[in-house]
């Protein structure tokens, strides 16, 4: 019997185990590397052990000191998650060698299925058709996908689309791959960019049973991972899901596979079925199959890994469950994580977290940073060195359009101050007619891009004004700005939008009330420094206002604005030159591909970043001539520190 289980992982993850486990009755352990010594994970642990340093490769992807933490906190288990060494195999021989019990699949099967590459050649000997290029692709085998052979979550993936593109491919590939997995090993596949990524719930004990818990279709991708998954996959026809769960179950039998997995596929659009590989972990998107089922499934990976035999089939799955994932990231400039604290994340009507949802309808929060206001010293952090996910949001209801909705609302209601995030786009997303319809491929987000990464810039104006006006609440005996000792002189603020336009705010509060120069038809109905009531016309609007820094966050009821507060008079001495490229976030130089003084051209590769596992390159923004590169391989770099200038040629 497991009595104390340390969780070899982070974040939401680790909270997710952590809550099953207080259900159980099961002491909690965790681990933490340096950036996370005040994240949730580690404050809910009846147990905490520091990993000194802050990499993954010195922290999580350290078997050794996971192992050694385990024992010196007297744990007797050992549940990896997902994602770092959830799929290693030696790993998990270590685990069990110490004496402990591995909370996952053995490790003959982790091996068997770890590597794709292995898993594709034991699938297509069993009969199941996988996707396959030779070693030497051609240009008959183009498009390409390079993947990692280990892991997944969309690191270590490139698109390739002719041969000239494959040598560079293959080398970011790798180095993500090494960064993320500990492991560089890729392979190339057939690239199918508008099929559906479908996969299948696999729970199997000791005893010969294996359960086919439902389907998912996770189809909703950008950078090749993951963002809207639902249960069950829409639109199959019964011959289709019988096929599904035969291949499946068929690859969990052919290994003696143990525990929670998921084999994943790809359904072409000339309805193709293909064998993508197994992962033998938990899922990032296990909730949707728990909320159809109201099934447990750490409590029952837990029950096979002390032996416990599972009934013979599981339950029916009931209505339908959508999952949306929240990033720090901003859609609109290439899906480029973002870093930073977390001030607030408020999201209206949530019913459980990390629980299984009651009927007839619900929503569940999975999340990584807590609920109300985090504070600077790193508890609601995002930083460079872990996965940007701030948090899960799932909706249960009895039709797939009712839980659309319900998540839909949610995520607009949402309150999130911090860094910026995908949230609009998944709103957006989920209300697309498209998706309502079903019609679901993995090429929707790029498909739909105009509609879904828009800025709505007609309300900004509105929201700065309100922002403005909460300001001025908050410092009633100062001198406002702009004061002059002449009535005919408004008040003035200046801000930038998320998406860099600035905006002049101009207004005079009279005894006939507000008069703001570009709102004629606004009126002041109450303000203070948390909250202003504005009239436009016959229309009420309330706004609550938060400032952190020079960031000011107004939330209407289902619009919200990021505003940054600029000076009144720039000084021009800080003023950049043209052509002055700088660090969108912290990270390290990992490669240079340019020497100073020499012709670039636009979209040219100058240099590579790495932050949040994940490799970002910086390309020349027109013709022209590189006339700095004032830095190195190696080097860490700040948020807007001058990575390059390219003057005009």
């Amino acid at each position: 019997m497991i009595t104390s289980l340390l969780v070899a992982n982070r974040g939401e993850i680790a909270r997710r185990i952590f809550r099953t486990c207080r259900t159980l009755g099961i002491a909690t352990v965790a681990v933490y590397a340096d950036p996370d010594a005040d994240a949730r994970h580690v404050q809910e642990a009846d147990t905490a052990v520091r990993l000194p340093g802050a990499a993954p490769a010195d922290t999580y992807l350290r078997a050794d000191l996971l192992i050694r933490a385990a024992l010196d906190a007297g744990a007797d288990a050992v549940h990896p998650g997902y994602g770092f060494l959830s799929e290693n195999a030696e790993f998990a021989r270590a685990v069990q060698d110490a004496g402990l019990t591995w909370v996952g699949p053995p490790p003959a099967a982790i091996a068997a299925m770890g590597s794709k590459t292995a898993a594709k050649r034991l699938m297509a000997a069993a009969g199941v058709p996988v996707l396959s290029v030779g070693p030497r692709p051609d240009e008959d085998d183009l498009p390409l996908l390079v993947k990692a052979a280990a892991g997944g979550g969309g690191r270590g993936m490139r698109v390739v689309r002719t041969l000239a593109e494959l040598p560079d491919a293959l080398a970011a590939a790798r180095a993500e791959a090494a960064a993320a997995f500990g492991d560089d090993e890729v392979f190339c596949e057939p690239y199918l960019p508008t099929g559906r990524h479908l996969e299948v719930q696999l729970l199997a004990d000791a005893h010969g049973t294996v359960w086919a818990v439902g389907d998912r279709d996770c189809s909703l991708q950008r950078r090749h991972q993951k963002v809207i998954e639902e249960a069950p996959a829409p639109g199959l026809d019964p011959e289709l899901r019988t096929r599904l769960h035969g291949a499946a179950t068929a690859a969990a039998r052919a290994i003696g596979y143990r525990g929670a997995g998921t084999a994943e596929f790809l359904l072409a659009p000339d309805g193709r079925l293909a064998f993508l590989e197994m992962n033998t972990r938990l899922q990032v998107e296990h909730p949707v199959t728990e909320a159809v089922t109201g099934l447990d499934l750490v409590a029952l990976q837990l029950a096979v890994a002390e032996g416990e035999k599972l009934p013979a089939t599981p339950p029916p799955g009931q209505g339908c469950a959508i999952e949306a994932r929240l990033y720090a990231e901003d859609p609109a400039r290439d899906w480029q994580p973002t870093a930073g604290t977390v001030h607030l994340l408020e999201i209206p009507g949530v019913d459980v977290e990390f629980d299984t949802l009651p009927a007839p309808a619900g929503l569940r929060l999975d999340a990584g940073v807590g609920e109300g206001a985090g504070g600077e010293g790193g508890a609601d952090r995002v930083t460079v060195h872990y996965d940007a996910m701030l948090a899960k949001v799932i909706a249960w209801a009895p039709t797939r359009r009712a839980a659309a909705r319900r998540l839909a609302d949610a995520l607009a209601r949402t309150r999130l101050h911090g860094p910026a995030t995908n949230r609009d786009l998944l709103v957006r997303a989920l209300r697309h007619p498209a998706f309502l319809d079903g019609a679901v491929h993995t090429a929707f987000l790029t498909e739909h891009a105009d509609q879904l990464l828009g800025q709505d810039g007609k309300s900004a104006p509105l929201a700065a004004l309100a922002a403005a006006l909460a300001d001025a609440a908050a410092h009633p005996g100062a001198v406002p700005s702009g004061w002059r000792n002449l009535p005919s002189q408004p008040q003035h603020k200046r801000y930038r939008t998320a998406d860099g336009a600035e905006l002049d705010v101009r207004y005079r509060l009279t005894r006939d009330g507000l008069l703001a120069e570009d709102h004629p038809d606004v009126q002041l109905l109450g303000s203070a420094p948390e909250s202003v009531d504005l009239a436009v016309g016959p229309l009420r609007r309330r706004y609550r206002i938060a400032r952190h820094g020079d960031q000011v966050f107004v939330d209407g009821p289902t619009e919200h604005h990021t505003l940054t507060v600029l000076e009144r008079f720039p000084d021009p001495a800080a003023q950049l030159a043209p052509g002055t490229l700088l660090a969108p976030m912290p990270g390290t130089v990992v490669r240079i591909a340019a020497e100073p003084g020499r012709p670039v051209t636009a979209g040219q590769p100058l240099l590579w970043l790495e932050a949040m596992k994940m490799e970002h390159q910086v390309t020349a923004p027109a013709d022209g001539l590189l006339a700095e590169l004032p830095v190195a391989v190696g080097q860490q770099v700040e948020t807007g520190a001058v990575l390059a200038v390219v003057t005009a040629s």
